[in-house]
């Protein structure tokens, strides 16, 4: 089963840039545009969103972070961490 890994560090980037609070949902999804490793014409995609046929779901530091499943086909086989580039000061994606 895949796995979301969410590092303290992007807990704090959500929580300051979308304004987050303790509770709130934030739904990863494939989205047309950019590429990555496995999917090229695709990107990881977020918002702020609840859950409704969520396949993977992991709560840390106090907010919930899922994937449905119509985008089981983008992540599946593929576990990933969210992270925070520094230099950038954005949302980073690690495949592992």
């Amino acid at each position: 089963m895949m796995k979301i890994i969410v590092t303290d560090e992007a807990i704090q980037w959500f929580k300051n840039e979308m304004d987050l609070q303790a509770g709130d949902h934030i739904r990863f999804f494939a989205r047309y545009g950019g590429s990555n490793p496995f999917h090229e014409g695709y990107s990881i995609g977020m918002n702020t969103d609840i859950p409704i046929n969520a396949i993977v779901t992991t709560t840390a530091g106090g907010l919930h972070f899922f994937i449905e499943e119509d985008d089981e086909w983008f992540f599946a086989g593929h576990d990933f961490q969210v992270t925070v580039d520094q230099e950038l000061d954005e949302i980073s994606y690690d495949y592992l």
